[in-house]
């Protein structure tokens, strides 16, 4: 099998990993090296700070000795196999990177023979591209559960982001899912990488090598197993606080596999779950949220027809209106429509004077949601005293009306 055909197959085998990121980095080009993390080019992925970078997105290989119910490379299915060899590999994404199609790399693999087997092979690629072809661009590289910490530490030292998909968000289905993993060998690296994280970040001088200087991130199915929402942000809680994870991906549950342990899709793929998840991993990231606080016990599945944010002010409304005058900045930033740079600008901008409606657009509030929840001078009085009841129908999205019937009984204009 010629690379070509071999790329094919093992390109299209890595579009279900979304744990793709290349923020964070600040990687750049040795003198008389090859490639440069900081800069962009040609894009496709989105980094935290606003750049698009582009990566090679594959697999080592599709051979997988594992049989996951919900994975498309498991040994049971009957797909087409191929697997790289390190020198070629290596030469795609060099040849790749000079011809500017690629910002970096994104490598990870099926377990081919073992899990050690397996991660020797990629540590093999980043650590050629880094010390023989001295290349300076980004690289994602997957850690296998089960490997030695030897080479997890060495994929720490060449790679700017390392990653380990924890699949599915409890363990118990993870066992029923996939019977060769488990919680205790996916959280392995997770807490190695934290750890040796710590330490250089403890020993930061000029001869300390950097340790994967973008973190490290994972991703979770949604929608294949029973689990409530409340548990996956709870699970996602613990990864930020004590992993020290970057980014938690989630990916609704698409059926790719015929399997009497995967649930069965009457309707589309839960896109407007994973959306709303993402919305909620948000307010844990930057809005000062705890987990428990957007959902709990009674309300452990998010309302799929409005944000989490409003979804937790009407859930209190002893907390509103809000007199953006005097109340503090946490509070200020509670408010739906209202976000962290608007909220930073109207904490600095009443110390001069009262801010009235028309500033809080300039600010960037969504004046649409946020008057609702706000006490301001400017407020019509009809508006300050609605219930939860009374606001949501207004929060609502409104039906989209049809396109007009061109030959139909619509009048073509309205009576004079």
């Amino acid at each position: 099998m010629d690379v070509r055909e071999k790329l094919r197959i093992l390109s299209a085998a890595a579009k279900y990993d979304v744990s793709c990121s290349s923020s964070g980095s600040s990687r750049c080009a040795p003198p008389g090296g090859l490639g440069d993390a900081c800069s962009a080019g040609i894009c496709h992925t989105w980094a935290a700070d606003g750049r698009c970078v582009s990566l090679l997105k594959v697999l080592l290989s599709n051979a997988c000795k594992y049989d996951c119910a919900y994975c498309v490379n498991r040994r049971s299915n009957d797909v087409p196999r191929a697997t790289f060899t390190p020198k070629e590999l290596i030469q795609l994404t060099i040849e790749f990177y000079r011809r500017n199609y690629i910002e970096g790399l994104f490598l990870s693999s099926a377990v081919i023979k073992d899990p050690d087997y397996t991660m020797e092979l990629l540590v093999k690629i980043a650590r050629e591209l880094r010390t023989v072809h001295r290349f300076g661009g980004y690289i994602h590289l997957k850690a296998i559960p089960g490997a030695s910490a030897r080479l997890l530490y060495e994929a720490g030292l060449y790679a700017d982001r390392s990653s380990v998909n924890i699949e599915v968000p409890s363990d118990k289905s993870l066992q029923y899912l996939a019977p060769e993993k488990n919680f205790a060998s996916v959280y392995a690296p997770m807490n190695f990488f934290a750890e040796r994280k710590l330490e250089y970040k403890a020993s930061v001088s000029r001869y300390t090598p950097s340790f994967l200087p973008a973190g490290q991130s994972t991703q979770m199915i949604v929608g294949a197993s029973g689990e409530s929402d409340y548990q996956i942000l709870s699970l996602t809680s613990g990864f930020y606080n004590k992993q020290k994870l970057k980014r938690v991906y989630y990916s609704g549950y698409v059926p790719i596999n015929a399997d009497k342990r995967l649930p069965v899709l009457t309707t589309k793929p839960p896109l407007v779950r994973e959306h709303r998840l993402y919305q909620a991993d948000w307010l844990m990231r930057f809005y000062k949220f705890r987990y428990d606080e957007i959902l709990d016990e009674a309300h452990p599945n998010l309302d799929l027809e409005l944000d989490p944010k409003i979804g937790w002010a009407l859930r209190h409304p002893e907390m509103f209106p809000v007199d953006i005058q005097h109340a503090d900045y946490e509070m200020i930033l509670r408010v739906p429509g209202i976000g962290v740079k608007s909220a930073q600008l109207i904490v600095s901008g009443r110390r001069f004077a009262k801010i009235r409606l028309e500033q809080l657009k300039k600010m960037g509030v969504v004046l649409k949601r946020a008057k609702y929840f706000i006490y301001h001078p400017d407020t019509p009085a009809s508006l300050r005293r609605l219930y939860p009841e009374m606001v949501r129908p207004l929060l609502l999205p409104r039906p989209k009306s049809g396109q007009l019937d061109l030959f139909g009984n619509t009048p073509l204009a309205l009576p004079a």
